[in-house]
């Protein structure tokens, strides 16, 4: 698949198939995410893979009832928690830089899902502690993101983006 139509086509997944993922698509997904570029080269990501039904039903604490995602989260059969190392990064103009590093690779991730049929959402609303705590990661550790990643069971339509004049300049700040 050409990237730019991974790129166009890519949507938020909410409801999945209860059918297994292959452990090869998911080193796949895991690779992509490898390959980003990060920070001096530090590459200070982590990724939590959850396969197991009894450690997703865990997170699922963590989770607030009006978050729309929980339900994806109890859905999908994998669910992978992106993590950064603040020790391997830095901060640069009060920029927590692992931050941008977790996130690169993370859309990688999430690119490469949809290239390979499967569906993902970038989720970030959680009780970052409960994670944690359920899940046995480390305090220095910190939690970036998760996504369900599954086989969809839904195309949703393309969301509103705004017009490329709106959000590039060239030379001259508006």
């Amino acid at each position: 698949m050409d990237i730019f139509q991974v790129i166009r086509d890519r949507r938020s997944i909410r409801k999945y198939k209860d059918t297994p993922v292959e452990r090869e698509k998911i080193d796949q997904v895991l690779d992509a995410a490898r390959l980003a570029p990060s920070w001096k080269n530090m590459q200070c990501w982590r990724f939590l893979v959850l396969t197991d039904a009894n450690k997703r039903a865990r997170l699922l604490e963590a989770f607030p009832d009006g978050n729309p995602g929980k339900k994806a989260i109890a859905m999908a059969p994998v669910v992978i928690v992106a993590c950064g190392n603040p020790a391997e990064s830095d901060v640069e103009n009060s920029i927590d830089y692992f931050v941008a590093d977790v996130s690169i690779a993370f859309e990688h991730l999430c690119l490469a899902a949809h290239a390979l049929g499967l569906g993902t959402c970038w989720m970030g609303w959680y009780d970052e502690a409960r994670v944690k705590s359920s899940l046995g990661i480390p305090d220095s550790i910190r939690i970036v993101g998760m996504t369900p990643l599954g086989y969809p069971d839904q195309e949703p339509k393309a969301r509103p983006r705004k017009e490329l004049a709106e959000i590039a300049f060239f030379d001259v700040w508006p």
